[in-house]
């Protein structure tokens, strides 16, 4: 993931800080405890398509 990207990126919800998880390749907004896709190097940043953080993850 390219890190000027992630520098402007934030999330669609809150509109607060994104943070990347290298090891699961995904979006992390710990804010609002959602975690989005990344799919052909593409983040997916819409709601509908996001997940909510598990007890594990938090």
């Amino acid at each position: 993931m390219d890190a000027k990207l992630l520098d402007i990126l934030v999330c669609p919800v809150c509109k607060g800080q994104v943070h990347y998880n290298k090891t699961e390749r995904e979006i992390v907004c710990r804010a609002c405890k959602l975690v989005y896709p990344i799919r052909d190097d593409i983040p997916i940043l819409l709601e509908e398509e996001a997940r909510e953080l598990t007890q594990e993850e938090r």
